[in-house]
């Protein structure tokens, strides 16, 4: 079974990053497949491209590992699928246009030419769409229409099988994700029936999320934002009106989540392009969880007939604590349960390589019948792969950090003295060995190689190795 995760703007790529930070770690997503396509006019857009490279990076690990019978490795298990080259929805006729080119003003009558300005400010008319919409609903909803009719948009209804869900992600205060996500659901429940599998679409579980207001954004340096964030609040509000007419009125979705915040971060000003590259928050994070809900959801939950669902089911999420400091036990238990301890082994997988696996290569676990020498270190699956994996998975850690509202469930320093005493408020559990911290590391890595199958790759081997090693240590030590 696939899903396919419809990403728009910004939000849409920071949320597909969390999830995919998350299927790293190991979370448990009842999915065979996740296929993201982005729906974005900015193709340079830093919270894009950073996304994309990650993608890259974790589906050549996913592919490489081959994962049979002989693993117990639950890193990187899910399969991430590049269905559309860049897994990106291409919008045409955007890139160095205006929107009064785009919608070929000087063509009109002057009736319509009335029209237009009734429904657009000569700012809006003026506006170039390299860098997407500008917080400009009415502008989106214009250009975004073009997408059921997009070779993109072929392609994954030629794609699609009996029992693939679809999911949306989308920010409701914007102008990209405010006016795609009613465009998309409305293409997909009203499907051209001489689409592929245009029956199936039209009757798939659908589920979405809309991010309502997180975040602010400061003065840009001329003092002239285009994208004004004390808007942001009204925005949402019409917005949500509409959705209420024309969504949940409809029936359209199985099951909708909404998830917002009242601490804001102020974020630096940026219109578009390499420059958009917001910190990592925890919202991204709670709104990946919301595909992962909706991926464990009973069949029966989520029918749906002639374009409507049955039961639609409406969803918002709920911390125990309401603190500026979120650590694992900010969370009621299912959230704990679903993301401690998977985060709590790879971040430790992260620290060991980061900290402790140059002293360890010495270690008779690197020397066995397969041996993990510098060939391997060296090659491409662990320099260059792993490597970018490992930091990025830190980075964003370090970034959900450093919000207001911040997500820090973890001592990210170096502690040698103290390496299991990583996790905030849980007190390492004590094993009955006298080795302690990267020795009983290390301990354990020689115990456990000898076990893993030679029927694997280097490549598996060395991440199903160090996967055993920090799920017994995690389990041992009582760290989730």
């Amino acid at each position: 079974m696939k899903t396919y995760v419809f990403c728009i703007g910004g939000t849409g790529a920071r949320v597909m990053k969390a999830l995919a930070m998350l299927l790293t770690t190991g979370v448990k997503i009842e999915v065979d497949e996740i296929v993201p396509i982005f729906i974005d006019p900015d193709a340079a857009a830093a919270d894009l491209t950073r996304t994309i490279s990650f993608l890259r990076d974790y589906q050549y690990i996913n592919e490489q590992l081959h994962f049979t019978s002989d693993m117990k490795n639950n890193f990187f298990k899910t399969q991430i699928s590049e269905l559309i080259p860049g897994y990106r929805l291409e919008l045409s006729n955007t890139q160095n246009n205006k929107f009064q080119q785009y919608m070929d003003f000087a063509s009109l009558d002057i009736a319509n030419q009335a029209l237009a300005y009734m429904l657009f400010s000569a700012k809006n008319l003026g506006s170039d769409m390299d860098v997407g919409f500008k917080g400009n609903p009415n502008i989106g909803s214009v250009v975004l229409n073009q997408f059921a009719q997009s070779e993109a948009f072929f392609d994954f209804a030629n794609s699609f099988r009996p029992g693939d869900r679809i999911f949306i992600v989308s920010s409701i205060f914007g102008g990209t994700g405010a006016s795609g996500f009613p465009l998309l659901l409305k293409n997909l429940r009203g499907i051209d029936m001489n689409f592929p599998n245009a029956g199936n679409i039209k009757d798939a579980a659908i589920g979405a999320i809309t991010v309502l207001p997180y975040f602010n954004l400061a003065q840009s340096t001329d003092g002239k934002n285009d994208i004004d964030s004390s808007t942001f609040i009204s925005k949402a509000k019409a917005a949500l009106e509409y959705y209420d007419k024309n969504i949940s009125g409809n029936n359209s979705l199985n099951a909708f989540y909404y998830i917002a915040d009242d601490i804001y971060d102020t974020y630096a000003y940026s219109v578009g392009g390499p420059t958009q590259a917001n910190k990592a928050h925890i919202i991204e994070l709670l709104a990946a969880l919301a595909i992962v809900d909706f991926c464990k959801m009973d069949n029966d939950i989520l029918q749906s007939s002639k374009g409507k669902a049955l039961r639609p089911i409406y969803k918002e999420f709920g911390a125990e604590a309401d603190d500026e400091e979120m650590i694992f036990s900010s969370f009621y238990g299912i959230t704990r349960k679903e993301i401690q301890r998977p985060m709590t082994e790879f971040t430790l997988f992260c620290k060991f390589l980061n900290e402790h696996l140059s002293s360890s290569q010495s270690q008779k676990w690197t020397k066995g019948k397969r041996p993990f020498d510098d060939n391997f270190f060296n090659g491409i699956f662990f320099s260059s792969h792993l490597r970018a994996v490992k930091e990025n998975y830190l980075q964003w850690l370090k970034e959900m950090a450093s919000n207001r509202r911040r997500f820090s469930p973890f001592h990210l320093e170096e502690m040698k003295k103290d390496v299991f005493g990583f996790v905030k408020g849980v007190k390492p559990g004590k094993v009955i060995n006298y080795r302690s911290n990267y020795d009983l590391f290390d301990y354990y890595l020689c115990d456990i190689e000898p076990k893993i199958s030679n029927n694997l790759s280097t490549e598996a081997r060395f991440i199903e190795l160090l996967y055993q090693t920090v799920n017994k240590l995690v389990e041992d030590k009582k760290l989730a």
